[in-house]
């Protein structure tokens, strides 16, 4: 029998009946007699849905064990060792299930994961590079690890900063990392930094090399990355403990050798997964450190340090996205050979939206090429450009933990990130009106007030508590463009908040100039074609605002790996115009959120000062125009 569809096998495999899944087990075995993984070559979804169906299933598992499939066997148990967080896959399904049942969730999301040991307490850590800031995909992590943490396990959470690469970090992305945990309510029980145990990381690699696990290596970057892709083993790999001490005391001087010169980890030379061959943990770098000066030369890499430190600081549980599903073994092997407290690890998939890239080597690039303002650009993915786009940090929480610690990698929308927004601003934004001043037209009332007057009028009809506004009256009026275009002569409109009206005389056709409106106050509302906003020239002072509105920086949905990015940039996603809006919008302060009514809402982003200077910027709904 040849092997089912692999997307078919788990399927096929989960019978109760024996002599429905033998034919399917004995073909898997056939199938694997060459392979290391049933497709690709590192784990994919085929082999964890084909792993956890035969673990889960008695009868298969039960057969598994006679020996009778040693091909079989022997990926069985090599997914088992090499990737310890699928074995928690069935946990976490067998605990879905129950919270289904049960109605455990959170905000739409499963949380119980079946973490481990958590009877015996939990720390997570939330271990953020100071290269940049902080993402929407970060504030995933930081938020999933404080609600383990402190809301589901009352535990611990750590923030440390994982500060090891002088070339891109600066105390400015970490003063800001601190500031925007703050902003979204997160509150680590405990700050370090990675550059604290520098010491004991040169320690710990000292004792590697003096073991035999480790070597030093010259090999020029271009050449090793080749051999490490065919599984060739270095030259310098059998270089003598004392060879290596030698080459590691002048990395650490700095010296032309030890720039030259690597440490790498003796893992393996041709493990199928490619984190295992030989990675590097030791690198110089004679740029001063924004922490340490110039007291170090060289600096260990995130893979090396970050088992050894989450040991060391009692972290029990890490929680970590899906791109470090392949470097779990390496981090175990660490954590083995150096003999060190065990700690659990859980992957989770990280959010991708459309037309966004969340790589900070890509938003860098972004910065410093002028293409976006800065860091908290409105168009920038950063905790700091949402909430300057007018994200409010309470949706901004909600929709990230409605996310949950799902290992299902998607590439989301924007839509319902901002709609998540619009129900938390729609019932307390004050509704505001404005005008474009590109050709706005004139509005002369035949039959309006004499003589200009003010009304009392709430802010939001529908929520009395957010206050009211004076709204000016007059026989003169201004009108948005685009409203008077489809206007007919005697055509009866809305003008909205006043009441009904009849259009008897448009001059201009390309632009319309002037008008001239009868008031038909009696007249039904609800037969109009058209209702429109205005503003009356008097009594009142109207404040111009720039209004900028928004687009996605890139005009392809999903960049895909062999995409130059850059040719994607999207030259139009940021637009202007002046608008003159009603006198109330002068008491405004910077960071409010408003509706100009028929336009959307928006956020201050600069106050108005003495009338002048007004900056709002608009917010999407999730709606498209």
């Amino acid at each position: 029998m040849k092997i089912a569809d692999l997307s078919q096998l788990a399927t096929a495999l989960a019978a109760p009946d024996f002599k429905a899944i033998e034919p399917h087990l004995i073909a898997l075995d056939k199938h694997l007699i060459l392979r290391t993984y049933v497709e690709g070559y590192s784990l994919s979804e085929a082999d964890q849905n084909i792993w956890v169906t035969i673990r889960s299933n008695k009868v298969a598992n039960a057969f598994l064990k006679r020996e009778a499939l040693p091909n079989l066997a022997r990926w069985f148990n090599y997914i088992e060792q090499s990737h310890p967080e699928i074995q928690e896959e069935i946990k976490a399904r067998d605990e879905a299930e129950k919270a289904r049942k049960a109605g455990l969730s959170k905000a739409g999301a499963n949380y119980n994961m079946a973490l481990q040991d958590v009877e015996k307490g939990v720390v997570t850590r939330f271990p953020p590079e100071p290269s940049g800031y902080l993402h929407i995909g970060h504030l995933k992590a930081a938020l999933l690890n404080d609600y383990f943490a402190h809301e589901m396990y009352k535990g611990t959470l750590l923030l440390r900063f994982d500060d090891t690469n002088p070339s891109k970090e600066k105390q400015e992305y970490q003063d800001a990392i601190i500031e925007d945990l703050k902003l979204v309510g997160i509150k680590p029980d405990k700050t370090s930094y990675t550059s604290d145990y520098l010491e004991v990381l040169y320690q710990y690699c000292i004792r590697m090399i003096k073991e035999g696990h480790a070597y030093a290596d010259d090999t020029d970057q271009d050449t090793m990355r080749d051999e490490r892709m065919k599984g060739i083993k270095s030259k310098n790999r059998d270089k003598s403990v004392e060879e290596n001490l030698a080459i590691f005391e002048e990395m650490k001087a700095g010296s032309e050798i030890g720039q030259k010169n690597a440490i790498r980890a003796k893992m393996s030379i041709d493990n199928p997964n490619k984190a295992m061959r030989d990675p590097v943990i030791y690198r110089c770098n004679l740029l001063p450190h924004h922490r340490t000066g110039n007291a170090w030369k060289m600096y260990p890499t995130y893979d090396f340090a970050c088992p050894i430190v989450d040991s060391l600081e009692g972290v029990t549980h890490a929680l970590r996205t899906t791109e470090y599903t392949d470097r779990n073994p390496q981090y175990q092997w660490f954590l083995d050979n150096l003999k060190l407290r065990q700690v659990h690890m859980w992957d989770f998939a990280r959010m991708n939206f459309i037309r966004t890239v969340l790589s900070k080597r890509k938003l860098t690039k972004l910065v410093d090429a002028g293409i976006v303002w800065g860091w908290d650009d409105p168009r920038m993915p950063t905790i700091r450009g949402v909430r300057r786009h007018g994200m409010t940090l309470g949706a901004l929480r909600d929709f990230i933990l409605k996310q949950g610690p799902s290992r299902n990698i998607v590439t989301m929308d924007w839509t319902n990130f901002w709609a998540s927004n619009k129900k938390e601003i729609d019932p307390i934004a004050p509704r505001h009106t404005a005008v474009e001043t590109k050709d706005p037209v004139k509005a002369t009332i035949t039959n309006g007030p004499a003589e200009a007057y003010t009304e009392e009028k709430p802010l939001h009809a529908k929520t009395p508590a957010v206050g009211t506004k004076k709204v000016g009256y007059s026989k003169h009026l201004i009108l948005d463009q685009a409203d008077v275009k489809l206007f007919k002569q005697d055509e009866e409109i809305t003008l909205m908040n006043w009441g009904n009206a009849i259009v008897r005389k448009i001059v201009g056709s390309d632009p319309i100039t002037e008008i001239e409106l009868e008031l038909h106050l009696e007249g039904d509302v609800k037969k109009t074609q058209w209702k429109v906003t205005w503003l009356s020239t008097t009594p009142q002072d109207l404040v111009e605002a720039e209004v900028w509105e928004f687009d996605h920086l890139f005009t392809k949905d999903k960049l895909e790996e062999e995409d130059n990015w850059e040719d994607f940039i999207n030259k139009d996603s940021a637009s202007k115009t002046i608008q003159l809006c009603d006198a109330n919008v002068a008491s405004l302060k910077e960071d409010d959120i408003i509706q100009l009514e028929r336009k959307g809402y928006f956020r201050v982003d600069k106050p108005a000062k003495d009338g002048k200077g007004l900056v709002l910027f608009g917010i999407p709904t999730g709606r498209t125009k």
